[in-house]
């Protein structure tokens, strides 16, 4: 299984950055997804969850309103929208797979994405 995350990169505050997260040797459609993030020094901490058929989205309070999680299970790909982007923001992000279901615990997943490093200067 494979969890290969991209589109992070620097960026100014108040930019926007869309994160893709394309998966192979699973069964995409049948996975519930997630974002974290790390930040320098911090632990890991969670962002968003989709469910397997996208009927389901969670969010953690900083980002919501900001961040907007989606997935095209004809590409096996999820996605995070980001807006309004703060020097906060800056972390890994890493991307994750559950094959039971989503939830807030890193615990939840089976899977763990390399990450892609997002950095917002002020």
């Amino acid at each position: 299984v494979q969890l290969q995350a991209s589109g992070g990169g620097l960026v100014q505050a108040g930019d926007s950055l869309r994160l893709s997260c394309a998966a192979s040797g699973l069964a995409f459609s049948t996975y519930g997804m997630g974002w974290f993030r790390q930040g320098p020094g911090k632990e890991r901490e969670f962002l968003a969850a989709i469910s397997s058929r996208a009927m389901r989205t969670s969010y953690q309070d900083s980002v919501k309103g900001r961040f907007t999680i989606s997935r095209d299970n004809a590409k096996n790909t999820v996605y995070l929208q980001m807006n309004s982007l703060k020097p906060e923001d800056t972390a890994v992000y890493l991307c994750a797979a559950a094959k039971l279901r989503i939830g807030v615990l890193g615990s939840s997943y089976d899977y763990w994405g390399q990450g892609t490093q997002v950095t917002v200067s002020s």
